[in-house]
């Protein structure tokens, strides 16, 4: 049996393991112009760099995207948990960030995608990396999705 002597909730300790881990993918994301290992070798990867929605903390999350003509979808998964990630309220109460995709940073506005658009995109996404099917399944809510825009066009 093993006891956990941890003064930590278990939740807590969850954060701080993900949080330690998001940190690692962000350095070596930074280091290797977009390029990691691990869970996330050979896709499509971008750093989402937001702020807290009751903090107002700057916050930065490596997220899986797919590219749709000049816009860049994210999938709010989490894995398939049932509850949204952190990052997706913070998006909503504070629209405007910056992503970065391999070296360069660009200004966005962020906006749920909706309706058949976001079950288009969703199909898209889970026929190209079916993990995202099975999230889906696994939970009850629907996972949003969120479309980055440029502010400015030609990216």
């Amino acid at each position: 049996m093993i006891v956990n002597k941890s003064p930590l909730k278990a939740s807590q300790q969850q954060l701080i393991t993900m949080s330690d881990w998001n940190t690692g993918v962000i350095a070596e994301f930074r280091k290797n112009h977009g390029k990691v290992g691990g869970n996330f070798e050979g896709a499509p990867l971008l750093l989402i760099n937001h702020k807290g929605a009751r903090t107002g903390k700057q916050r930065t999350n490596p997220v899986m995207y797919l590219k749709d003509g000049h816009r860049y979808i994210v999938f709010a998964s989490k894995g398939g948990a049932p509850t949204n990630p952190d990052w997706y309220h913070n998006l909503k109460a504070h629209p405007d960030v910056k992503i970065e995709v391999g070296s360069e940073t660009i200004d966005v506005k962020a906006e749920e995608i909706t309706g058949a658009e976001r079950e288009r995109v969703y199909k898209k996404q889970a026929s190209l990396y079916p993990q995202f099917a099975q999230y889906q399944q696994n939970t009850k809510r629907i996972i949003p999705i969120i479309a980055f825009t440029p502010k400015t066009r030609g990216k």
